[in-house]
């Protein structure tokens, strides 16, 4: 596996619009996030440095809750990696319980537009969906239990108090998008 960083994409750039199915059976619409934040990350099945952090995403989705609105988005060319194909995402989605829908981007062209680079990517827009923080989940991807700094979750409270979130950003980091050839 390719270990990327994701790129730090100009703050203030608009959350591109898009409409995807989701593992739930239901398309889901950029217009059907209503939250004051929205969190979108691109994610996959098969990648380890998503499966370290998913529960934590997870867990970010419930605590915050009206305040920001989640949504998993997969990119992977399925055709390469089966592991990430629809199905299996939504038996992964299943079996860890997410508190958020977990969409499927078939063609990449949502993941392109964002300008991801990595699985998990973050891309947190504030209400009138212009990008504010494109960062790390936390200080430890790889040991939840010795996580000091939520940069993730202090970005959106950062948001819900009408201020920036704290600099510096820092790279998420994560396997390589399997794009299409």
């Amino acid at each position: 596996m390719a270990l990327l960083e994701s790129t730090l994409a100009p703050m203030g750039a608009p959350c591109p619009d898009f409409t995807l199915p989701g593992v739930d059976g239901r398309s889901w619409s950029r217009a059907d996030f209503q939250a004051p934040a929205l969190l979108v990350v691109v994610m996959c099945n098969h990648c380890p440095y998503v499966q370290a952090v998913d529960g934590r995403i997870n867990t970010l989705a419930v605590e915050l809750a009206g305040r920001c609105d989640v949504v998993g988005i997969n990119p992977n060319d399925a055709d390469t990696y089966r592991e990430d194909n629809f199905e299996a995402m939504r038996t992964r989605a299943q079996a860890q319980g997410f508190a958020f829908p977990y969409l499927w981007d078939a063609s990449q062209e949502v993941a392109r537009s964002l300008g991801a680079v990595c699985t998990p990517d973050f891309f947190l827009y504030d209400q009138e969906r212009r990008l504010r923080y494109r960062g790390r989940l936390d200080d430890n991807w790889k040991h939840p239990e010795a996580v000091v700094r939520r940069e993730l979750h202090d970005a959106v409270l950062a948001l819900n108090a009408g201020q920036r979130p704290a600099e510096p950003q820092r790279p998420s980091m994560g396997c390589s998008i399997k794009w299409r050839l």
